[in-house]
């Protein structure tokens, strides 16, 4: 992992003092809601429905079990006891008292954390695989130029208060997990001719209102030469970006209305004007920092792990979390494990205190003192060694953490929805939870295979409902609660957006419509190799919908 140099410590410092004052101020009257606001976003602070909201970065999604256990302890002393991991790979705390925030971005700075950018206008926390640096498929761990990025963006004199907020992801294997083509700008780690490293770079992806598949506008750019393509992206961008109109301002609209070629070119016209200057990152400095990313001595192993096939032939249990929620290692003899925060009948996303505790307590016991979050709400331990597998598993099901359904109908990433938001037109949650309470037997789950559900509360699209297998979308119908369906959405390398299945359901009507959908690709499919999502593409919406509405 990256660590803090001095000029990292005393710029998180400066910032943590300076918003205790503003804090200060605002609770004695000197500053108003309206002058605060722009303060507050710019150090994570939302106003939610019922209380503030703290967002805290957790950049590229990588944690030390030290960071964990702060994590913890705010939850525990500044919060009700737990946190929500959210869709960009970040925590949220959702009751923190004003007051109380300054004395928790301090003990964040303890622990090399911050609540920077995480809010407001600007570009927010670069999100990566959440098996980076570890997955067998990986070209190459792109975590080195995401902290590259970090630095060059935090606080970027040009670009803190762009036209709206821009997102960037990294990605550094074929299979992308990390969503680079509904990104602002996506970057997927490629090798050059002579073998070198490099990045092609999508810009003008995202989701919202206006949900948009980002275009390939260069193939191959240098590493060195990253960050001056990117100032190039986010110049274009400020320069030309909608002010007038913030549902029209992201750039993806910009890309759309100037159209691909044209933006390309004043993109390449202004790279040439910064290429080989000042933003040139020098080769040898990210070897260094991609020294702080290095594998950890990871003693060599068999590929098999009797201890663990052992144990999985005597607890079908252990057999079905290891079928389900273990990923293959670069390093032969160990595992990537998903830790699960999608308990049936749980909220998405959500963890104890006493939870994110037994997490770190796990990371460095059996994990190399490292832990990942996933855009899709779960933990991860990204190294662990197979004959640790069954400690392991034995331990997470002491703390509820044992739910063996990655990537399965029940892995449902929800946005806090009416719950929480102030933006929110419906609830996200209990949908949720009755989705996940209605296909809870794991043996129908593992028949239905590989299904993505997300649930967004509003059209902002904070639960990704636009590139879930199925997507569900809340919105008010004259004071009641309703619900989109869509179809056919993937968020990775054969990105699609989902389509409007037809008219929508009622709240208590969406858990018998997605039952009615799964048993509609159950009876279509070839067989149980063939996924839902191929399932769907081979026979098009007309047997979802006639299931849905009939033949009206």
């Amino acid at each position: 992992m990256y660590r803090y140099d001095e000029f990292d410590s005393a710029f998180v410092r400066q910032r943590t003092e300076q918003f205790t004052d503003q804090v200060a101020r605002r609770l004695s009257g000197e500053l108003s809601e309206e002058e605060f606001r722009p303060l507050r976003l710019m150090n994570g602070v939302y106003l939610q429905l019922h209380a503030y909201m703290l967002r805290v970065a957790i950049p590229y999604g990588t944690l030390s079990s030290r960071q964990m256990r702060m994590l913890a302890r705010i939850a525990r002393e500044y919060d009700k006891g737990y946190g929500h991991f959210t869709t960009r790979q970040n925590i949220q705390y959702n009751w923190p008292a004003l007051r109380d925030i300054p004395a928790v971005l301090q003990l964040l700075a303890d622990v090399e954390m911050h609540a920077i950018q995480t809010s407001g206008n600007c570009i927010r926390n670069t999100t990566a695989d959440h098996f980076a640096g570890a997955a067998a498929d990986e070209i190459a761990d792109p975590r080195p130029i995401a902290e590259v990025i970090r630095q060059w963006s935090s606080i970027h004199p040009e670009f803190s208060f762009l036209p709206r907020k821009f997102k960037i992801a990294v990605s550094g294997a074929a299979t992308d997990r990390a969503a680079i083509r509904f990104h602002d700008i996506g970057l997927q780690l490629v090798r050059g001719p002579d073998g070198g490293k490099g990045y092609e770079v999508w810009v003008g992806g995202g989701q919202g209102r206006t949900p948009m598949i980002a275009k390939l506008i260069r193939p191959f750019i240098e590493e060195t030469e990253l960050l001056a393509y990117l100032e190039a992206v986010l110049r274009v961008y400020n320069r030309y970006g909608r002010r007038d109109n913030k549902y029209k301002a992201r750039i993806k609209i910009l890309v759309h209305e100037t159209g691909e070629a044209d933006i390309r070119a004043d993109i390449e016209e202004e790279y040439a004007r910064l290429k080989g200057g000042s933003l040139t990152v020098p080769a040898e400095e990210i070897r260094r920092i991609e020294a702080y990313f290095a594998l950890p001595a990871m003693p060599p192993r068999p590929e098999t792990s009797e201890t663990l096939e052992a144990a999985k032939a005597s607890d079908p249990a252990l057999a079905l979390f290891c079928a389900q929620n273990l990923h293959p290692h670069r390093v032969p003899g160990y595992t990537s494990m998903t830790i699960s925060l999608k308990p049936i009948g749980g909220i998405p996303g959500d963890a104890t205190a006493d939870q994110m505790d037994a997490v770190a307590d796990l990371a460095e016991a059996f994990g190399f003192d490292e832990i990942r979050v996933s855009h899709e709400q779960n933990l991860i331990l990204p190294h662990v060694a197979l004959d640790d597998v069954p400690d392991v598993f034995a331990r997470l099901v002491s703390m509820g953490l044992a739910t063996a359904n990655a990537g399965l109908v029940t892995d449902i990433i929800a946005c806090p929805g009416l719950d929480y938001c102030a933006l929110a037109n419906a609830r996200s949650i209990p949908i949720a939870q009755s989705i996940s309470e209605r296909f809870g037997d794991a043996g129908r789950q593992r028949d239905i295979g590989p299904l993505s559900v997300k649930i967004s509360g509003c059209i902002n699209a904070c639960g990704h409902h636009h590139v879930g297998h199925i997507g569900i979308l809340g919105v008010d119908r004259k004071g009641e609660e309703f619900y989109q369906i869509t179809l056919g959405g993937a968020p990775g390398e054969d990105a699609a957006i989902g389509s409007i299945i037809g008219p929508g359901f009622l709240a208590d009507q969406v858990p018998d419509a997605i039952e009615t959908i799964v048993d509609t690709y159950l009876a279509v499919r070839r067989d149980p190799a063939e996924p839902f999502l191929l399932a769907l593409r081979r026979v098009g919406e007309a047997p979802f919908k006639e299931a849905l509405y009939g033949t009206r």
